[in-house]
């Protein structure tokens, strides 16, 4: 049996995100050694304080620092295997601290950076998504070019974020947007099992400087299908009203921040592919559900059920 000194010491960075609580949970859970990194140990905040204590009751040891404080960054770091980054759009680009940070700390076997959704090397985007995607790609080659090992974890829409609407701005009532024709795949996962399967690979040799795709065969599924399954659980019958191309287009060069973040990603989904137009090669990426088959991930039907409490 593994004594406390031999399993992985993982430190996530923006663990009270909204992926990040996932990713700290899975990793204590999973048995091993969790920092998380925090501004403020005592947060004024009822729902951030609530979060922070449910860390330390499972385990996770909470660790103050910032990703704008070299010094304390390199600190957690040092007591660690593993670094995960969490952090929100908006910090992307300042990964470049973690970087610096991983690179004077010299004893980090992985980084995860904050990705989870479309690869941002494989994507066919518009803007604003496409600006964000980019900012990903550059802090890619940042890691690649300092030499840091690394998985890069990506693939999937939040489902817990995107089903309950149906990938909409609101729960549909008696109508549902559908972008193109409806027959283009996207893929979702449960953000519980994007957590588990992140911290199952941090130390996995087959996940080393490769890309692990969440693509679960039950999850992949086309808009149209959806919608159908959505029925079929509710006994709703919803009407279908599809958008072209252009009218998307037009939509998100016309709509305000954030909806035009959103309706550009469903472009890279639904009207691009972006999730599943390419093949996953073993020269640069591997496939959750099929390097952790034992896992039993959420299927789309269970969160369509469990959205809906049905």
């Amino acid at each position: 049996m593994a004594s406390a000194s031999d399993k992985t010491k993982i430190l996530i960075i923006g663990g009270t995100g909204y992926i990040g609580e996932f990713v700290v949970s899975a990793s204590a859970r999973l048995g091993h050694l969790t920092f998380a990194l925090v501004r403020d140990l005592a947060p004024v905040d009822p729902a951030k304080a609530k979060l922070l204590k449910s860390f330390k009751d499972s385990g996770v040891t909470l660790v103050k620092g910032d990703l704008y404080d070299h010094g304390s960054l390199v600190n957690a770091i040092k007591a660690v295997d593993v670094v995960i980054s969490t952090v929100g759009s908006r910090q992307i680009a300042d990964q470049t601290n973690i970087i610096a940070a991983i690179k004077e700390a010299g004893n980090v076997k992985r980084f995860i950076p904050s990705e989870f959704g479309n690869d941002a090397d494989l994507v066919h985007a518009v803007e604003p998504a496409k600006s964000m995607y980019t900012l990903k790609a550059s802090i890619r080659r940042a890691i690649e070019a300092a030499g840091i090992p690394y998985t890069y974890v990506a693939g999937a829409y939040f489902a817990g974020y995107f089903l309950p609407t149906l990938c909409q701005l609101a729960p549909p009532i008696d109508k549902v947007i559908i972008l193109g024709d409806g027959n283009t795949p996207a893929v979702f996962a449960d953000e519980g099992d994007i957590g588990t399967y992140t911290i199952k690979a941090v130390d996995d040799p087959r996940t080393l400087n490769k890309s692990l795709y969440l693509r679960p065969v039950a999850n992949t599924i086309t808009k149209n299908d959806l919608v159908s399954l959505y029925e079929k659980i509710t006994g709703k019958k919803l009407e279908r009203i599809y958008v072209t191309e252009e009218q998307l287009l037009k939509q998100i060069q016309e709509s305000p921040y954030p909806v035009n973040i959103i309706l550009s990603l469903h472009y890279s989904v639904f009207i691009k592919g972006d999730q599943t137009n390419f093949k996953i090669e073993p020269s640069f990426g591997v496939e959750a559900t099929e390097l952790y088959p034992q896992f039993k991930y959420t299927t789309v039907e269970e969160l369509i059920r469990r959205y809906t409490s049905l």
